[in-house]
């Protein structure tokens, strides 16, 4: 094994982990940076799939509060109220600097002010974007940045295990393996920033990056992290159906809903006018996707299974200029986004849950970091839309700040060999069979599982059985056999791919279980009410010898109180 000695190790490739980096080195151009991505960094990840826009107070209409509270109604008042806060304060200093600083370019309105559309669940038209295509905007004028400086990019290097000192208190960098060689990479870092992405692919249908598996999650999780909100997975609503293909729920952006595009059932129906007649499609995320899942299930669905998103009625020419990343992904599969109805269903978007951490992103272990969609506490039970790449951008800059503060402060600590050593032994296991499961079996029945009964409507029977089919899951893991060489060996990241998909699917069945009430994403349907009195609480949980052991604690009502809002 090589061994790699660096101030900074930043775990990662999308928004949040390039700021980081180019925070931290524009703080400090002394501190020795290593980014190290999964794929490979301005082409892969979940950020520059971004379409919508980023959320953000610039109008002198709008205000940081009036962002704050819609924050904290969409998150049901489980969120980290300080965190909430500094997202959108920060937003309006970041989107400044993106544009001056850093080169992005979004879309502007006739007198040259930049444009802001609306999205659900807002109180003012606040997201900024570059037509439908905003992530690649942010993520490629990012990478040009990083690239220009002095920091050291390791692509196609994804992190396997956590390493701790000797005491096993502090972390002290990662074991990452070299996908392009198959080799294993020893990093020891003074600080170690997680911001690979989260990623809930363990479920049937998904939108996010085929390289996304939870893996920050998971690998904070068992180096004894605490985490929060486990429960809290987010379905986006509008999920393209596209049956036979890896990209069936891919994401129709909610821009298209904040426009005025409908949703019907096969009765012909506009059915949110039933579910949510004041503002219908504009609802959040949460309440659509619960919707829409309703009607399906009631059989108001179509044949191919999901129901119908139909923008024709704004015209074709306003939806191909507006729109033209989405008009062009229907047409590859044979759909016309600005003429007729498109197929749609709710899928898997993204994890509120996550690390638990604090306004400088520092996590409950000494010498580790977190920032964005691994850490929890900022959304709090559900997201809303253009909140997701403010929250990698915002905190991935913050988590550069602070972690060039303390670069210099912490010890380059030796990583626990013994740890080392069973990491690699362990990573290298599937190998030494002749024969057993493939990967990708074990992987499907993981997703029907957590598709049916840790989707989008819950109960109690489902989750339990669920959580024992997973710790059966788990056990097969040791079944699995991987064939073939090292260097891109698709089966053997699979088989890594499904290690962390477990451990974090199996955290979202336990605390789904845990929470007997309805909030957010989370909907139980023998708890079908929210209940302050009781929930008004987030879950902790940490990994002990016994297994994960939770903890509730009410939320810290810093700033504004549920009877507070009308």
């Amino acid at each position: 094994m090589e061994t790699l000695e660096t101030d900074i190790l930043i775990l990662g490739g999308g928004s949040a982990a390039l700021h980081c980096a180019l925070h931290a080195f524009d703080k400090d151009p002394s501190l020795n940076i290593v980014v190290a991505a999964k794929g490979v960094i301005g082409k892969g990840g979940c950020s520059r799939m971004v379409q919508g826009g980023f959320n953000v107070v610039l109008n002198p209409a709008d205000s940081h509060e009036r962002h704050f509270m819609d924050t904290i109604k969409g998150g049901g008042f489980l969120n980290n109220q300080e965190l909430a806060w500094t997202l959108v304060t920060q937003a309006t200093r970041v989107i400044k600097e993106l544009e001056n600083h850093y080169g992005c370019f979004f879309d502007r309105n006739p007198d040259g002010t930049i444009h802001q559309k609306p999205f659900a669940g807002q109180s003012f038209d606040r997201t900024v974007h570059k037509k439908d295509l905003t992530g690649i905007e942010i993520v490629s004028r990012a990478v040009d940045q990083v690239l220009k400086r002095d920091i050291t990019v390791l692509d196609e290097h994804r992190a396997l295990t956590l390493l701790l000192d000797k005491n096993g208190e502090a972390v002290c960098g990662a074991l990452i393996l070299d996908i392009r060689k198959g080799t294993f990479l020893v990093v020891k870092a003074r600080s170690t920033v997680v911001a690979t992405g989260g990623g809930p692919s363990m479920y049937k249908y998904f939108p996010v990056a085929m390289e996304k598996s939870a893996d920050g999650i998971a690998m904070m999780y068992r180096a004894g992290c605490e985490m929060v909100d486990m429960e809290m997975v987010q379905f986006h609503p509008t999920g393209l159906m596209v049956r036979g293909s890896i990209v069936a729920g891919t994401v129709l952006e909610e821009g298209l809903r904040g426009a005025g595009a409908y949703l019907y059932n096969v009765d012909g129906e506009r059915y949110m006018e039933r579910y949510a007649p004041d503002v219908k499609e504009r609802a959040t995320r949460d309440v659509v996707s619960r919707s829409s899942y309703m009607e399906i299930m009631a059989g108001r669905g179509f044949e191919h299974g999901g129901v119908h998103l139909d923008a024709s009625h704004l015209g074709a020419e306003f939806v191909e200029k507006t729109f033209p990343g989405m008009h062009e992904r229907c047409a590859d599969f044979g759909y016309d986004l600005a003429r007729g109805p498109v197929p749609v269903a709710p899928t898997a978007h993204y994890f509120m849950a996550g690390a638990a951490f604090d306004r400088e992103n520092r996590t409950s272990l000494p010498g580790l970091f977190a920032a964005g969609e691994d850490t929890g506490g900022v959304h709090g039970a559900n997201r809303l839309g253009g909140n997701g790449i403010a929250d990698s951008t915002v905190f991935g800059s913050l988590a550069g700040e602070s972690v060039s503060m303390h670069a210099h402060e912490l010890p380059l600590l030796e990583p626990d060999s013994d740890l080392l050593e069973h990491a690699v032994e362990h990573a290298l296991a599937p190998f030494r069979k002749s024969n057993g499961l493939t990967p990708f079996h074990v992987r499907d029945r993981l997703r029907e599982i957590m598709w049916a009964k840790v989707g989008v409507v819950r109960n109690g029977e489902d989750l339990k059985s669920a959580a024992e089919e997973i710790e059966e899951i788990r056990q097969q893991l040791d079944e699995v056999r991987v064939r073939g060489d090292k260097p891109y060996n698709i089966e053997w990241n699979a088989w890594l791919n499904l290690e962390n998909q477990v451990e974090v699917g199996y955290l979202v069945a336990r605390a789904a279980l845990l929470r007997e009430e309805s909030r957010g994403a989370h909907y139980r349907s023998d708890f079908p009410k929210r209940d302050n009195e009781k929930y008004l609480k987030n879950f902790f949980v940490r990994k002990t010898e016994d297994g994960p052991t939770f903890e509730s604690r009410p939320v810290k009502l810093t700033r504004v109180r549920p009877e507070d809002v009308k």
